[in-house]
């Protein structure tokens, strides 16, 4: 409301009586909840929603080429399915900045990016008279489906299977396992979406009507510790397993040669919480409530993302061959990596969550 009174006693009446009254009502609302309400919902709404629909996209992709290879396998096939493996690969890895709500409530992750690929049991239920069906595979544990199982069945080791080794059985292993994989991220998706449980009003609500988040604090713990503890498992496993060990089977993307992309697009979805940013979605990142309370801590923060990422990208020729003839790159992105988990997990969380 706009009150305009010209008279001293008008102005004098009206504060005393609005006081008296106390409605909450005719109170200003403090800005500093509007900026975190806007940070929630366009985290839920421009974010992470967007996210999880372009990957379930991206998985019937990647199932209708695995499904093209029944007709007659080509090589020309095989890397159509190869290349939708890759999409579909990037917004998964731009999720794990998120890792909270639906994907580990309800237990989805390992059906979509559990590893390593257990060998030894796939070649068992390969070798097996099983009815390969959807169903089947739904009922297997993480490790024999998934990203790494379906990467291990159309790349081989090294990245060298020609489609002349793939064999009926594997065809037919992995058009089911590619039907569950696309199970599974139509149920992330739907977990979110306002047709399914809804879990972006949770979060878009927090401290109002969620049953969830019943403080707009506890919606940003789970953002500001999502990108903190995406930069920890991108430097202190992810790299620094195969890298300390001097082992390539510990590398998580090994078959692919695909791990500078993920590792990259692990750091792109903290930027993409950030700034509230993702594909041609532009709203309100973390970084509102930061430059808020801290102007040049926010412009460190966005220069330790994009350092990040560039030196992720200097591991060449490639992560897997890097952690042993660039030993000097490899050391030098993960230490931008924690550098950057540092800022979150002591300067963003003191500024933000005090």
């Amino acid at each position: 409301m706009n009150y305009r009174f010209h008279l001293p006693f008008a102005a004098a009446l009206l504060a005393v009586t609005v006081a008296a009254c106390g409605d909450s009502s005719t109170e200003p609302v403090d800005t500093g909840e509007q900026r975190i309400s806007a940070v929630l919902n366009d985290a839920a709404y421009k974010v992470i929603l967007p996210t999880y629909v372009e990957l379930d996209q991206k998985a019937q992709t990647l199932a209708d080429a695995v499904a093209a290879l029944q007709s007659g396998i080509t090589d020309a096939k095989l890397e159509t399915a190869r290349q939708a493996w890759r999409d579909a690969r990037r917004p998964w890895e731009q999720s794990e900045g998120f890792l909270f709500g639906p994907v580990d409530t309800k237990g989805i992750d390992p059906s979509i990016d559990s590893w390593p690929v257990n060998k030894v049991d796939l070649d068992a239920v390969l070798a097996s008279g099983a009815t390969l069906t959807k169903e089947y595979i739904d009922g297997l544990e993480g490790t024999l489906k998934g990203f790494h199982t379906i990467e291990y069945l159309i790349f081989g080791v090294g990245d060298t299977k020609p489609a002349s080794a793939m064999t009926p059985r594997e065809i037919e292993y992995l058009v089911a396992v590619t039907q569950s994989f696309k199970g599974a991220t139509a149920q992330l998706r739907q977990s979110w979406e306002a047709t399914g449980d809804n879990f972006a009003a949770q979060l878009a609500n927090a401290g109002g009507s969620s049953t969830i988040y019943t403080s707009q604090r506890s919606g940003l713990e789970d953002i500001i510790g999502g990108m903190a503890a995406i930069c920890d498992e991108v430097a202190n496993g992810k790299i620094n397993d195969p890298f300390t060990q001097q082992d390539r089977t510990l590398e998580e993307s090994q078959f692919s040669n695909n791990s500078n992309a993920d590792f990259q697009d692990n750091i792109r979805s903290v930027k993409n919480l950030y700034l509230g940013t993702y594909g041609t979605n532009s709203g309100k990142g973390v970084s509102e409530l930061v430059v808020a309370k801290n102007s040049t801590l926010d412009a460190r923060v966005r220069a330790e993302i994009d350092a990040a990422i560039a030196a992720i990208g200097a591991m060449q020729p490639s992560f897997g061959e890097a952690i042993f003839s660039n030993k000097t790159a490899v050391e030098a992105a993960q230490a931008a990596v924690r550098k950057l988990q540092a800022t979150f997990d002591n300067e963003v969380t003191q500024t933000l969550l005090p």
